[in-house]
């Protein structure tokens, strides 16, 4: 017996095909939609944790940047407590400088010269007085340049030619000079001296 097929069988292959399709193309949409969901999801987790970690950063920094105030504000008065104890220092040491002036004044003054006057400004020093020639304006100069631990970088401002009279008849010449000399503080001189203790300790436990 034969079977004969009068459906129009192409008609319902399309129908297939097309619910095929609309079928592949609906779970695609759907798997895509899935997907760009999961990836919305995991991106907003990434953003919401690196707006965390600015956060915790910004509040470290903050933090930070308060410690460095404190720590700049200490500093500075570190710094001011520094500079009145050394000027507490200074002030203590510099009553007794007229002192160490005087003496070394003393001292150091070769045989022929005298002083006329002297003043002191700060640790600067103007002499001005009378030799008998420049070779004892020389002397003193080195006297005061070398063999003195309070006195430093003395100058000769000027030296002129100059008469003193002695008696009525009797008139000698000398040289006028002015000088300006440098006066050290205690501290300044012990600085210079603390230096060569050690070596000088230090050789004496060898000698021992």
């Amino acid at each position: 017996m034969i079977l004969i097929n009068l459906l129009p069988h192409r008609e319902a292959s399309r129908k297939r095909r097309r619910e095929v399709f609309y079928a592949t193309l609906g779970l695609s949409a759907v798997v895509g939609v899935v997907l760009a969901g999961l990836i919305f999801l995991w991106l907003q987790s990434e953003i919401s944790n690196q707006q965390a970690k600015n956060s915790m950063l910004k509040t470290s920094i903050t933090q930070l940047e308060g410690q460095i105030k404190e720590i700049s504000t200490l500093q500075s008065e570190i710094a001011a407590l520094r500079a009145r104890q050394q000027a507490v220092e200074d002030l203590q040491g510099d009553r007794n400088l007229p002192v160490h002036l005087m003496n070394e004044l003393v001292r150091q003054l070769p045989d022929g010269v005298y002083l006329t006057s002297m003043k002191q400004e700060n640790q600067t020093v103007t002499l001005q007085g009378m030799a008998q020639s420049n070779e004892r304006v020389s002397e003193l100069l080195r006297n005061l340049g070398n063999n003195s631990p309070w006195l430093v970088k003395p100058q000769l401002i000027e030296i002129t030619s100059g008469t003193v009279a002695l008696s009525a008849r009797d008139q000698r010449r000398v040289a006028v000079f002015k000088m300006s000399i440098g006066l050290k503080r205690p501290t300044d001189v012990d600085k210079a001296v603390a230096p060569g203790a050690i070596p000088q300790a230090l050789a004496a436990k060898v000698k021992g």
